[in-house]
């Protein structure tokens, strides 16, 4: 026996390691999106979210003025300092740094040690030191500065500027109702539907009703691929067409297969006693559905709800087929995909913060219904 409870508890421990591991490598990816939705282009690009508490080494580019030569001797000599070039003073806005190393080609910045003498293409000599300090000397007048490239370490820096371009983009407050115009109506429409056909399924007798499973679980293998064109056809035979009416019947039909399937399987479990009870006392099967059926049925209800939620408000394939291409009528995964990702595809905060934006929203929908979710387990087993 004692073996045995050795086994139960080292099968409980790792069950719950497992579902650790699970959770965080699903939280993982929406972390790194939130952090990296804070920092700029440039920290992204050079290194990963999990490294945005540290100094990041970037490269910058800085024109040096002819207006401040002057001669000495035999040669013209130009002197300056990088950090104070106008360009740069949002990232050193006191105009002090340190330079790792520079160069006078944009391929390599970091070409040469700081202190390092170095000849230019167009004759002459230039030196950056590490507080930025550079001297260029040349044997003939000049005319025009040099370009100095350098690598020089800055600070972490979080800003709010990837939200403030992507919640004032052009048209993202109607991208944002229109999705919801297409969610909620796309999550009731198939529950209510799929409640009523899973009752049916599981304990009412009529001829056919094997058929009807079997299909049912027949087209949870179909890809709703092949049945976008067919019926986008049908919706324009009929005069729905691209609208948000087409969208809806499109994914109450796409997502009932699977809620029919679950909700039937769920509603199937429960106690006969208490179905065989209530017809005695009368009851009709309206009224043991309402009644019965549906309260006990709350939590494979609720779970279908936060999956056909999900679904339907990160799509994109459903909404590019069956709604207008028109400004109006985008969603936000289609407003973010044309726009967003189309303008600024270089631009990795900006799609960061996009992409968490998009996903917020079904992030609190799912710890919301977890929790009342939770709440009615609970409720259920207390009475």
């Amino acid at each position: 026996m004692d073996n045995i409870a050795g086994q139960n508890k080292g099968g409980k421990l790792a069950v719950n390691i497992t579902v650790i591991i699970l959770v965080l490598l699903w939280l993982l990816p929406t972390i790194g999106l939130f952090v990296s939705s804070f920092r700029d282009r440039d920290q992204i690009s050079n290194s990963g979210w999990w490294q945005a508490p540290f100094a990041v080494d970037l490269n910058f580019r800085a024109r040096v003025a002819a207006d401040d030569a002057r001669q000495e001797g035999d040669i013209f000599v130009l002197e300056g300092n990088v950090f104070a070039d106008p360009s740069l003073s949002a990232r050193f806005p006191d105009a002090e740094g340190v330079v790792a190393a520079y160069g006078t080609r944009a391929v390599a910045p970091d070409e040469f040690a700081p202190g390092e003498v170095s000849e230019l293409r167009t004759g002459g000599t230039v030196v950056v030191n590490r507080d930025g300090t550079y001297r260029v000397e040349s044997p003939e007048e000049i005319a025009r500065g040099p370009t100095l490239y350098f690598e020089a370490r800055t600070p972490p820096r979080f800003t709010l500027a990837n939200y403030e371009t992507v919640l004032r983009a052009d048209g993202m407050d109607r991208a944002f109702i229109n999705t919801l115009t297409v969610t909620i109506p796309a999550t009731i429409i198939p529950i209510l539907i799929a409640a009523f056909a899973a009752y049916a399924l599981a304990w009412m007798d009529f001829p056919g009703r094997g058929l009807l499973i079997a299909a049912v679980v027949g087209l949870l293998v179909v890809p709703l691929q092949l049945a976008l064109v067919p019926l986008l056809s049908l919706h324009t035979n009929i005069g729905i067409g691209q609208s948000f009416l087409g969208i809806w019947l499109a994914h109450t039909g796409f997502g009932l297969p699977l809620a029919v399937y679950l909700l039937r399987n769920y509603m199937v479990g429960l106690p006969r006693d208490i179905i065989e009870s209530a017809k005695v006392d009368g009851a009709t099967d309206f009224q043991i559905f309402v009644r019965i059926i549906l309260p006990l049925s709350f939590p494979a209800l609720a779970s279908f709800a936060i999956f056909q939620f999900l679904w339907t408000w990160n799509d994109l394939l459903v909404a590019k087929v069956f709604l207008p291409s028109g400004a109006e009528s985008q969603v936000m995964t289609v407003k973010i995909a044309d726009d967003l990702l189309g303008s600024r595809g270089g631009d990795w905060g900006i799609l960061a913060t996009a992409a968490f934006v998009s996903i917020a929203v079904p992030l609190v929908v799912f710890f919301t219904m977890q929790r009342y979710l939770v709440r009615g387990l609970l409720a259920g087993s207390v009475k």
